[in-house]
């Protein structure tokens, strides 16, 4: 299978947007607060994401698709966690 130039920058692009959700989602974790992520922006990113996969997939958008589902997933931890830990002083 070959990969040309525009599908590559949107895997590098993906790649590097989703990553970005990563350390915020560990620091969720180890430090067991999410009380500086804001509700809304949660809902209104998981919401953008989710309209990004219906894109991608409606035009067959391999980056698209990959990005979005991983960002989904990096989102819905942070989401689960800042629920997880919303009463923990």
């Amino acid at each position: 299978m070959k990969i040309d130039f525009i599908t590559l920058l949107g895997l590098i692009a993906g790649i590097l947007t989703t990553l970005a959700y990563l350390p915020q989602a560990i620091k969720t974790w180890q430090s067991k607060s999410a009380d500086d992520i804001s509700w809304s922006m949660l809902i209104i990113l998981s919401v953008g994401i989710v309209l990004w996969l219906v894109y991608g997939v409606s035009i067959r958008n391999i980056p698209l698709i990959v990005a979005n589902v991983v960002t989904f997933f990096l989102t819905s931890i942070i989401l689960v966690l800042k629920i997880r830990y919303k009463n923990v002083v």
